[in-house]
């Protein structure tokens, strides 16, 4: 804690977040919750894509990540382009003035060194690159924590994203493929740990006052049309994956199973609502859910969750109920192998409505021994992320008399 006449760590953190993802925002949550339990003192704010939400949900003072609030919009007249480029020249000046203010900036979390969904180098890789390097150029610690990262194929996105990690103060990430990935593409990661997702450490909700019907299942849906690398037949992904899905759900409503579809983004509600549309049962009905803790509170009350999402899928798990992943990029099968619920994955691309039913059965004849594993593997979980919130202040917040104390950086 800060001595009475210490001057308080300025702290940043840093992200899309208040941008409408659950799981970027639960990930927020975390390290606030962590900041405020071990460094109260600590003055606090955020360059992040959705600074009114953030100041309105979490209370600190929150700054627009990008200039041009057309940035994440595809541009096609002259003047958007215009726009867009001069934009990258002045959130240069703009972030680097920010980061000047802060001793400590932190990236909580998500998969910001990953490309696994459609993604545009000059989007949010080039923002996470002007943070890092101008928290190299200008003294202040960047940690990236708990992060996920994949191999990246395309080139500019990739340089980008390398440099970012190799400039950071701190890394640490959310599984062990990830850290392969960084060294695959030229990171030095000999000295990062592997702790867990940042979400493992909120609290587990109590169940909603108004219990689920007996045999409710989640089924979390996505607007999901294939990664990076997909473009040019994304229509055909998506058809595919929200076929293969409707099927799934109206075989549970023919068995008069209550359904709740569960989002986690705000792209995903056109998509719930058209599986409604196509199922038409008032067995399905869609939950309104603003956070991890409202998430973790629908999937605790289900006997069973099948989810897309990697968010919907941490929520399930550290909510203790069995669960399917229609799994989308790799960190969701690592996920799921670290839960003890490896068998239980199949791929978002190739939703094979008749073998989905088959794993559920057998994911609800091992309900009570799954449960079990759970309960186990989240308790381990907790206690690996409060092992890195322990190194983090030891890295980040060194005290008095030695703030220059060394911090790993790499220097190639």
């Amino acid at each position: 804690m800060t001595a009475p006449h210490e001057t308080p760590v300025r702290v940043g953190l840093f992200g899309l977040l208040g941008s409408g993802n659950v799981g970027n925002d639960g990930s927020l949550e975390a390290v606030l919750g962590y900041l405020r339990a071990e460094h109260p003192a600590a003055v606090v704010d955020a360059l992040c894509g959705g600074p009114e939400h953030v100041e309105s949900r979490y209370g600190i003072p929150a700054t627009r990540l990008n200039w041009y609030s057309g940035e994440y919009r595809t541009a096609s007249r002259a003047g958007a382009i215009a726009a867009k480029g001069l934009g990258k020249l002045v959130d240069a000046v703009r972030t680097a003035r920010w980061v000047r203010r802060h001793d400590v900036v932190i990236v909580p979390g998500t998969g910001v060194l990953e490309a696994t969904l459609p993604l545009r180098p000059w989007g949010f890789p080039y923002s996470l690159f002007l943070l890092c390097a101008t928290g190299r150029l200008l003294g202040t610690r960047v940690a990236l924590v708990s992060v996920g990262a994949a191999t990246i194929a395309r080139r500019p996105t990739r340089v980008l994203t390398r440099w970012s990690a190799r400039l950071a103060t701190y890394r640490s990430f959310r599984d062990g493929m990830s850290r392969d990935a960084m060294r695959v593409m030229g990171v030095d990661t000999a000295r990062d740990e592997v702790y867990e997702d940042l979400a493992f450490a909120l609290p587990t909700p109590a169940t909603s006052a108004a219990p689920a019907p007996p045999g409710t299942v989640c089924v979390g849906v996505m607007a999901f049309y294939g990664g990076n690398d997909d473009r040019a037949r994304a229509d055909a992904i998506h058809r595919r994956y929200l076929d293969g899905t409707t099927r799934f759900v109206r075989a549970l409503v023919a068995e008069g199973r209550p359904v709740r579809l569960l989002t986690g983004d705000g792209l995903d509600r056109p998509v719930a609502d058209g599986i409604v549309d196509a199922v038409d049962s008032p067995l399905v009905t869609v939950a309104e859910t603003a956070s991890l803790a409202d998430l973790m509170k629908e999937t605790a009350a289900a006997d069973t969750v099948v989810a897309t999402r990697y968010h919907n899928l941490v929520c399930a798990l550290k909510a203790g109920t069995p669960t399917l992943a229609l799994s989308y990029s790799a960190k969701s099968d690592a996920l799921m192998a670290r839960m003890g619920l490896a068998p239980y994955c199949q791929p978002a691309r190739e939703v094979d409505a008749e073998r989905l039913l088959e794993l559920f059965r057998e994911v609800e004849k091992r309900s009570t021994e799954l449960r079990l594993t759970l309960a186990e593997r989240n308790a381990a979980a907790v206690r690996r992320l409060e092992q890195q919130f322990a190194v983090l202040t030891a890295t980040l917040f060194p005290p008095a008399g030695n703030a220059d104390a060394p911090a790993r950086q790499e220097t190639s």
